[in-house]
């Protein structure tokens, strides 16, 4: 290879450097550089120039496995890449090919984008066994050198406890991108979320955390990229220390890193957290056709796992993907499990994020091929003095059929609820499997979180995610209408559990339109106001639509962009969203750290937790297999809470009863005398015929309107 030790018309001068940082650490005297490859017969560390110029330096030192050497004056904002030259031997899980210009995997800036030429693939297109010599420079983004010092000030996390937590799942560029109170250049980035209009829409309505879509450095799949469409949500990382660069508004140099913590020391003054939607399971290369770009080209058998070939047959060249994009990455292997740990720790203390929302997480929790509670990598995080404190989200399954595994993940892990989406659903659509099932989920699913000693916040409650209809949509469409992704409507599920009231799509018809938004508020308000960890959807509580799309996963445009416009928001569900999230963070009655028990928390007081029969008394062993009981009172009491104050004092809070009715009929409800108060007040309230402020007593009969959510409070 020439040109290793000169830049152009002057001797390189190349240190040994050390092995103790992977990637590239800057200092003022010189850059460190290190990469593991133990399979390689020589590593360079690529310069590039403005020019695209390439200047290659040997990494002149080799310590257990990880390729090192220094570069005195080397500065921040230096793009570069690594070259391997070593064995290709695709049979034995071997890829090296000097030709590619690599990633860095532990780069904590990425420049430049992905071109979609035969260049970037490994192998001979039409010829997998076949090393491929096309050059791939030029046709893949570049690492960065970093400078990572900033001024954190008085930055603290707001460490918010999980029963006083609400999520809001949102997309970075999808969040501002139509926002015409955030300055345009800064639509669509970092910087833009951290604008007042958007941190004050958040707290105003009162969630504590947003949980990013990803925002590791990602590309878009070939496959794609050929139907002339973007990867838009981001679950296909290549660089897991990097923020995806198109989300800054400031550049790809380094400054996203400065303009991410910039925001994340914005979210924190404002009180509210930053939870990260993290893809550890799989990489961007693929199969095993796919393209060689940082991973697979320094040591593919490492970080991907292999599909177990028969007993005592060689190495079987084919991806084990439980993850339904090409491959899974191999965390019982110690050095992609130090991966991901570096990866965690690093946005904890470097770029002080409050936690993580693990996509696909049963495809990491392996000991082998089966899903294990003590894998290597829960172990190791669970035992971690920084991450075992952070919040931690399980999506609790992955693509493969023994993947799900809702209730089974050990603390400090809580988990999306899909069961608590799908019963919720069915209960407002008049499908529900029985009222037993519904008041599980209203009361925290104890049936999937107590047996194991967790509590009711374990359960991270949802009606809809990025994955899937949005709440306007749910009830608006009986089918998903995903034409636009070209994928022939094969892609999003075909389990919606949605209705769409009597006309596909869009209406003006004031009937349905009206009953829409009823059903929208309903699953809003019960969403809130149920035990547990409420997830909301970016935008769904002002009635965001995709047009029916239930997978929108390729549309970076104004299908998934949040339309702030007013004249088609539906803001009577936004104003009972932020009324039924006042009354949870203003009452702790609404959001207790124990299970409900159906007894006295003192002698002689109410029940903590009574069912009511729609006739006025308590519901009873045959009421709970009445299929055709569509109507279900929950009374909760605030005197006294069973759980004891922050200095051990008995806690106090207003008695409340939540109506639910998902007939198409009103039903008269009987208020009961016993273990009740002597008058209650509406304070939320979907049925306009009972409006807020409505005064009931005990003993009266209460109209519950069809298909309404009432909620009283004690007087």
């Amino acid at each position: 290879m020439p040109g290793l030790w000169r830049t152009r018309d002057e001797v390189q001068p190349v240190w040994p450097g050390t092995n103790h940082h992977l990637g590239a650490t800057w200092t003022e005297e010189a850059t460190n550089f290190a990469v593991w490859a133990p399979e390689a017969t020589a590593a360079y560390v690529c310069l590039i120039d403005e020019d695209g110029v390439e200047t290659r330096h040997r990494l002149t030192e080799q310590s257990l496995g990880i390729w090192h050497c220094a570069l005195p004056g080397i500065r921040p904002g230096q793009r570069y890449g690594f070259r391997v030259a070593g064995p290709w031997a695709p049979e034995q899980g071997l890829r090296l090919n000097p030709h590619k210009l690599l990633l860095d995997p532990y780069a904590r800036a990425v420049s430049g984008t992905l071109s979609y030429d035969p260049a970037i693939f490994g192998y001979a297109v039409g010829a997998p066994e076949a090393r491929d010599s096309q050059d791939s420079l030029g046709k893949v983004p570049l690492s960065v050198v970093v400078d990572e010092t900033f001024d954190w000030g008085a930055d603290r996390p707001p460490r918010r406890r999980w029963r006083d937590s609400v999520i809001y799942e949102l997309h970075v560029k999808g969040m501002t991108q139509l926002h015409d109170r955030v300055p345009e250049p800064l639509r669509g980035t970092y910087a833009g979320l951290a604008c007042p209009a958007v941190i004050d829409y958040l707290r105003d309505l009162g969630v504590t955390a947003v949980e990013l879509l990803p925002i590791h450095q990602f590309v878009t799949e070939p496959a794609v990229a050929a139907r002339g469409l973007v990867n838009y949500w981001g679950y296909n990382s290549i660089g897991f220390f990097a923020p995806h660069a198109a989300y800054s508004s400031s550049g790809d140099r380094g400054q996203q890193v400065t303009e991410f913590k910039q925001m994340v020391q914005a979210f924190h003054a404002a009180g509210l957290e930053v939870i990260l939607d993290v893809v550890y399971n799989h990489t961007a290369e693929a199969g095993v056709e796919g393209p060689t770009l940082s991973f697979r080209g320094l040591d593919d058998k490492v970080y991907h796992r292999v599909a177990p070939g028969p007993a005592g047959a060689p190495f079987h060249d084919t991806y084990w993907d439980v993850t339904g994009c090409g491959n899974t990455v191999d965390t019982s292997h110690p050095f992609a499990l130090r991966m991901v740990l570096d990866s965690l720790r690093y946005w904890v203390t470097e770029m002080h994020v409050d936690g993580f929302r693990f996509d696909l997480l049963s495809a990491l929790a392996r000991t082998g091929q089966v899903v294990d509670m003590r894998s290597h990598l829960l172990v190791a995080i669970g035992q971690d003095p920084v991450l075992r404190h952070v919040k931690l989200i399980a999506e609790p399954w992955d693509a493969s059929a023994d993947g799900y595994r809702v209730g089974e993940y050990p603390p400090p892990w809580v988990e999306w609820n899909d069961q608590f989406r799908d019963e919720l659903r069915d209960f407002w659509n008049g499908r529900s499997s029985g009222i037993r099932t519904v008041a599980t989920r209203l009361a925290g699913s104890s049936d999937l979180y107590a047996d194991d000693g967790r509590s009711p916040y374990a359960s991270v409650n949802f009606v809809t995610a990025h994955d899937g209809f949005t709440v306007r949509d749910l009830v608006s469409y009986d089918h998903k209408h995903n034409e636009a992704n070209g994928e022939h409507g094969r892609d999003g599920t075909d389990n919606n559990r949605s209705w769409n009231h009597g006309v596909e799509g869009e209406t003006d018809d004031a009937t349905i339109l009206g009953l829409r938004r009823r059903q929208a508020a309903n699953l809003m308000a019960t969403l809130c106001l149920s035990n547990g960890v409420p997830m909301i959807t970016a935008g769904d509580e002002r009635g965001r639509t995709q047009g029916g799309n239930n997978n929108p996963y390729c549309q970076d445009n104004e299908t998934s962009w949040i339309d702030w416009r007013p004249d088609d928001a539906w803001l009577d569900v936004y104003e009972v969203t932020k009324a039924a999230l006042r009354l949870r963070r203003e009452h702790p009655a609404l959001r207790q750290r124990h299970f409900f028990e159906g007894r006295p928390t003192i002698r002689g007081g109410p029940k903590d937790l009574a069912w009511l029969h729609p006739s006025g008394r308590e519901m009873a062993g045959d009421d709970w297999h009445d299929h055709s009981l569509t109507s279900l009172g929950m009374v909760v009491s605030g005197a006294p809470l069973r759980s004891p104050g922050p200095r051990g004092e008995q806690q106090n809070d207003k008695s409340f009863a939540i109506f639910l009715n998902a007939g198409d009929q009103p039903v008269q409800v009987h208020l009961p005398v016993a273990d009740w108060v002597e008058v209650g007040e509406a304070v939320l309230s979907t049925n306009p015929r009972f409006p807020v402020g409505t005064q009931v007593k005990a003993g009266d009969r209460m109209r519950l309107g069809a298909r309404s959510v009432v909620v009283l409070r004690e007087v």
